[in-house]
């Protein structure tokens, strides 16, 4: 072959290529637009894991868009108060928020059961509620009289109890404690006697140390121990019934979320769902130790009674049905999720729990402890 003739050729072919690269670039950009959204968190950044799960969202969202999909994060109070983040979103104030459904009880009970309800499922079972159960789906079927698109983006596991300045035995012993606590599980505990306070996150300590409240729930050891409740109220109780495995959802306007591309769709259902995975694990592995160290600082350990805990079951159960019979949306969702609630917890009695309770055996037998190398 003639080399000028190749060279010649092979420039013209080179040429038709970058042409055509440059023409598709504008294609391309159409397709990935440049999109800047802002969140706001119910949370403060002092819970850096559960603030954490809005700003993992972000930072996923950036990298796999390649920057050009984007969400700048905001605290709690920075743009709107705590329990005002969800209403932020169905107004357009924000594009999204990081929040939990039944912060939005008020408004209607049915934003609860997509976050959680007293004695439903743990953060594993609500997982495989949610993705392959049709949870997500249901609860977007609920939302949309409301402009939203939620889905799971964190899980807490289960929850600890409560900080109580006196020991709690019985049912009789909840009977005029004033407990810092709201929602569906003030609900069930005001049916024991128990008089609900909400009071901010911020005021909690100070409340306890001075009497205006006897106890007070917070999230779990992580994030309990940075606050010093073991000096002003010790007894520390579990587990948080009314919040075995809360989702933490991003809830997104339906008009904003309606006007994505298809791929950036499908990048922040990807982020979220990763997020909901790694906060989960995140807590698993912070809490371990944090437990070690308020016990050690004082904390005494407590598990609420047996009496206590049925007594609850049966006042939350009563409550579902009454809110069944007024409230079309909390039935739907109460009934579509019972019965994987009672196969889950069958199964969940053999291979996983006869093994987790055989190691714990073991744990007290000090037969877990490391060895020396």
């Amino acid at each position: 072959m003639n080399r000028r003739r190749f060279l010649k050729q092979g420039s013209v072919g080179g040429v038709a290529a970058a042409a055509g690269a440059a023409l598709a670039a504008p294609a391309i950009a159409q397709e990935a637009p440049v999109i800047h959204w802002r969140m706001t968190s119910s949370f403060p950044k002092s819970l850096d894991t559960i603030y954490g799960g809005g700003e993992e969202i972000a930072r996923r969202l950036q990298e796999t868009s390649d920057g050009r999909f984007t969400i700048q994060v905001f605290a709690a109070g920075e743009i709107v108060p705590p329990l005002d983040a969800i209403n932020s979103a169905i107004d357009g104030t924000v594009e999204c928020a990081h929040s939990v459904g039944y912060y939005n009880w008020g408004k209607d009970p049915a934003f609860a059961p997509g976050a959680d309800l007293p004695f439903l499922l743990s953060a594993r079972a609500k997982a495989a509620y949610n993705y392959y159960g049709g949870g997500i789906e249901l609860y977007n079927e609920f939302l949309d009289q409301y402009g939203l698109v939620s889905f799971p983006g964190g899980n807490s596991g289960a929850q600890m109890g409560g900080w109580f300045r006196r020991e709690i035995n019985t049912p009789a012993d909840l009977r005029g404690l004033k407990l810092r606590i709201s929602g569906l599980a003030g609900m069930v505990f005001e049916r024991l006697g128990v008089v609900p306070q909400q009071i901010p996150a911020g005021d909690i300590y100070a409340s306890l140390e001075k009497g205006t409240i006897d106890a007070a729930e917070w999230i779990g050891p992580y994030d309990d121990r940075k606050l010093g409740f073991q000096k002003v109220a010790p007894y520390y109780y579990y587990p948080g019934f009314w919040e075995g495995g809360p989702t933490v959802g991003l809830f997104i306007n339906k008009a904003k979320w309606e006007s994505l591309p298809d791929q950036y769709k499908a990048l922040l259902r990807n982020c979220t769902q990763a997020t909901d995975m790694a906060m989960a694990a995140k807590y698993d592995y912070l809490n371990p130790p944090a437990l070690k160290e308020v016990i050690a600082n004082g904390a005494q350990l407590r598990s609420f009674s047996e009496e206590i805990l049925a007594a609850a079951y049966d006042a939350a159960i009563q409550i579902y049905a009454e809110l069944s019979e007024s409230n079309p949306w909390f039935k739907r969702q109460w009934d579509a999720v019972q019965p994987y609630r009672e196969d889950w917890y069958l199964y969940a009695q053999t291979a996983e729990y006869t093994f987790d309770t055989f190691m714990m055996i073991q744990q007290r037998k000090g037969k877990l402890a490391p060895t020396a190398g």
